[in-house]
């Protein structure tokens, strides 16, 4: 079925990092349904092969490819094997990620490191593999996905927020030095989105279950995102934010940072709430 932004995408060559699932798997069938040849990549390739396999059979042009982005190498590998194949490279989503939630009292330094490993380096990783190949076919666009976290902060998980504020200043500046190789880059900064992350990422000293059930917003959905997503990619935004409360809480942020103090000491009393007893004492 072809997408309102159809004509922009059509014939391009677009790679998708965890691309089996959530906001990946669904940019990755919205852009193949615009027309686009989809590269679908993750660390689950059985997963990927039964995506494309389906999409080929709508007609749609997508393949599979196993990758794990905190390896360098093979990032790379995949970039220069897209390249190869298909003469060029139009589109990079950087949209792998992971969170482990947690009061820093409480997170271990491998916490981090597994954070930061897979939505910061991975994000970079992918960076250093496409943009070059970009800069000598001058064009290309990477969109790197990071959250409303990274704009605003996030209250018990804070090594997903500060990886998500890294890739946000990451694509601010990348976007600058880009622009006179014809090369755009944007940041997609969402709300809650109904993604993997909420149920399979790990929570430190709480229950998730609680958590879900004291989560302030709705969920949108993974296809609602992609195509917001997609939108503001052919509008070359900056800055892709939404939904309409994420947008506020944004401005807000910029206004004035303590006008969100009161979110923030909200967000982290709902967690609080969630640990065991055993949980309270101080180590």
């Amino acid at each position: 079925m072809e997408t309102p932004f159809a004509s922009y995408y059509l014939r391009k060559v677009v790679l998708i990092t965890g691309a089996t699932s959530g906001i990946g798997r669904a940019l990755g069938e919205s852009l193949c349904r615009s027309g686009a040849h989809v590269v679908f990549s993750g660390r689950r390739a059985e997963l990927a092969s039964e995506i494309t396999d389906a999409l080929l059979r709508e007609g749609g042009h997508a393949e599979a490819m196993k990758l794990d982005v905190t390896d360098a190498a093979a990032v790379q590998s995949a970039v220069d094997d897209v390249c190869r194949r298909h003469g060029r490279l139009d589109l990079l989503f950087n949209n792998a990620g992971i969170s482990a939630a947690g009061e820093v009292l409480d997170l271990q330094l491998d916490h981090w490191r597994r954070v930061i490993d897979v939505n910061l380096m991975g994000t970079l990783h992918g960076i250093q593999a496409a943009y070059p190949a970009m800069v000598r076919q001058r064009s290309g666009q990477i969109v790197n996905v990071a959250s409303l976290a990274g704009l605003i902060g996030y209250p018990g998980n804070t090594p997903y927020a500060a990886a998500k504020a890294a890739i946000v200043m990451l694509s601010h500046c990348l976007r600058v030095e880009a622009e006179a190789y014809g090369i755009k880059v944007n940041v997609v900064c969402p709300g809650y989105v109904d993604t993997e992350i909420f149920h399979v990422s790990p929570v430190i000293h709480a229950d998730k279950s609680r958590l879900q059930k004291r989560r302030p917003f709705k969920l949108i959905s993974a296809e609602a995102a992609a195509k917001t997503i997609l939108a503001g990619v052919v509008k070359n935004k900056p800055t892709i934010v939404f939904p309409r409360y994420a947008r506020m809480f944004w401005r807000l942020h910029r206004l004035d940072p303590r006008l969100l103090l009161p979110l923030g000491r909200k967000v982290i009393a709902a967690f609080r709430a969630a640990k065991p007893p055993q949980s309270d004492a101080v180590p």
